[in-house]
């Protein structure tokens, strides 16, 4: 076993600060794919994802080296912060919306891709259809909502977090996630009346 597994985040940077790189590294490991999901689910394009990942943990280093961090004991959702603030300044750039990004590519990652090690085959096929499903549900979402649920839920972030990232107050945060999850239960409901009977 790796002896850097049972550290805590902050355990992890104040060794890299100290010198060790290695202990940097498992702290990625630690939480790329959460962070990666998120890139990807707000942006809809995972080779785009991959450059504003590797950007997102550049922005990360110079923060830590700098003494940007404080020891707050939520390095997943400081660094979401920091991938969010990538996806946004990337369509800034652009002066476009992430809504008029092109659909999904393949190979999207889920949350639950860690996981599918330990599962069968006809487990992972079934989690990747729900993971597909899942995102197709997610971009009949409005911009708002989907973006407030992504951040709660794959970056985990706390309501005031979120209210932090995308400059509304709290309540508003929370109604953007609570009025997502009844949309979102509301098209999966109508999907299912739809669906033929065998």
């Amino acid at each position: 076993m790796n002896r850097y597994c049972d550290f805590t985040d902050d355990e992890l940077i104040r060794l890299y600060l100290a010198g060790d790189s290695s202990a940097f590294s498992w702290l990625v490991r630690r939480h790329k794919d959460r962070i990666f999901t998120t890139i990807v689910l707000l942006v809809k394009d995972r080779c785009l994802a991959e450059d504003i990942f590797q950007e997102t943990f550049i922005k990360i280093i110079n923060a830590l080296r700098d003494g940007h961090y404080t020891d707050n004991r939520r390095f997943l959702a400081w660094a979401a912060r920091i991938a969010h603030n990538c996806c946004i300044n990337h369509f800034r750039k652009l002066n476009v919306s992430p809504s008029v990004v092109s659909g999904y590519n393949d190979g999207l990652l889920s949350g639950a891709d860690h996981h599918y090690i330990e599962q069968s085959e006809e487990q992972r096929l079934i989690a990747r259809e729900w993971a597909q499903e899942l995102h197709i549900i997610l971009d009949m979402l409005p911009e708002a909502q989907r973006e407030a649920l992504i951040l709660r839920y794959y970056a985990d972030l706390s309501y005031k977090e979120i209210a932090q990232v995308v400059n509304v107050g709290i309540n508003t945060a929370l109604g953007r996630v609570r009025y997502a999850i009844m949309n979102m239960r509301k098209i999966m409901e109508k999907e299912q009346e739809l669906a033929p009977i065998n």
